[in-house]
């Protein structure tokens, strides 16, 4: 038996082909940066075909195909709304997949961060557990929360939407857009902020110098956060506070066995993960900080990747027990 997934992001698209026990087998990535509408269709659905070809060369039956998607995904109106993807409003994805495959294979759908604990839960660092929360902060922030086995959707699949936690006052009309945490502490957040910092010292001189401000990323942020630029470390200490602080509140609400750090920035961030636990110790209800572990991601980028995979086959368990 083998497995299908995909993992549609803003800028690319990941597929891979998984056997029945857990292991990929092959993997397929394509950029999506600049496709719109049924244009992306066609990349998902060209990446499905490829690693069919491949199931079929390795005599395996795709029985499933998982896709995880960075938005919400509707399931009574089998829509996808995903803000990054233009065309994507309402997009009924399962449907126009179907018809472009042209083959009956059962297809599940779920959004990414619900995707990513899913793929820790599955073969990750939260193997295991039932109550367990991914908290992916990359260019925006979002989290996966599973309790008590169930991944947590709320009234209009939304739940998780953490990059508007109110972590700093007073409100900001800036906030509108992208939310309080995401505002100050996601990729787009730390490029945001290191500019508003330049942008009150127009003599300052420090190592991004060479960067128009516009065009500074939050990979150029750490590496003069290494260098010990005065600006950058200001941003990132920031930074450190917002993530404790948000790991904090998701202790103290939910009282999860283990919260997994993920997404680009918590990449280059590894090296303040100590930092981000001692800070989320001084603001979490202390009996629950005390039963949970902090962990990063055991999966990198591929969270969404195996996630999806679980999805798949999740679907063809739930389909065995009807």
């Amino acid at each position: 038996m083998a497995i299908i997934a995909v993992d549609l992001g803003g800028t690319k698209i990941a597929g891979g082909l998984f056997s029945g026990e857990g292991k990929l087998l092959s993997e397929i990535t394509e950029p999506v940066a600049g496709s719109e509408g049924d244009e992306i269709l066609m990349s998902i659905t060209g990446i499905i075909q490829m690693l069919l070809k491949e199931a079929r060369a390795e005599t395996m039956k795709t029985s499933a195909i998982g896709v995880s998607v960075p938005g919400i995904y509707h399931r009574e109106k089998a829509t996808v709304w995903a803000p990054n993807l233009p065309g994507w409003d309402q997009y009924p994805l399962p449907e126009k997949l179907r018809i472009r495959l042209g083959e009956a294979i059962p297809i599940a759908i779920e959004s990414d961060r619900s995707c990513y604990i899913l793929g820790e839960i599955w073969q990750g660092n939260a193997r295991g557990s039932r109550n367990a929360i991914y908290m992916a902060v990359g260019t925006g922030i979002g989290a996966g929360i599973v309790i008590n086995g169930n991944v947590l959707q709320g009234v209009g699949y939304s739940a998780g939407a953490i990059g508007w936690m109110a972590l700093n006052r007073p409100y900001l009309a800036a906030y509108q857009n992208c939310g309080c945490f995401e505002y100050h502490a996601s990729g787009e957040g730390l490029a945001r902020v290191y500019r508003a910092y330049l942008g009150k010292q127009p003599s300052y001189r420090g190592d991004l110098d060479n960067i128009s401000p516009g065009k500074i990323t939050s990979k150029d942020i750490f590496e003069a956060y290494q260098k010990k630029d005065p600006i950058a470390k200001q941003v990132i200490g920031e930074a450190v506070e917002f993530w404790g602080m948000s790991v904090a509140n998701l202790v103290s609400i939910f009282n999860p066995e283990k919260i997994i750090l993920g997404g680009g920035v918590f990449e280059a961030a590894a090296a303040l993960f100590d930092q981000v636990k001692t800070e989320a110790g001084k603001w979490a209800q202390p009996v629950a900080m005390n039963q949970v572990s902090i962990e990063l991601t055991a999966l990198g980028n591929r969270a969404g990747l195996y996630g999806a995979a679980y999805l798949a086959l999740s679907s063809l368990k739930k389909k065995d027990a009807k």
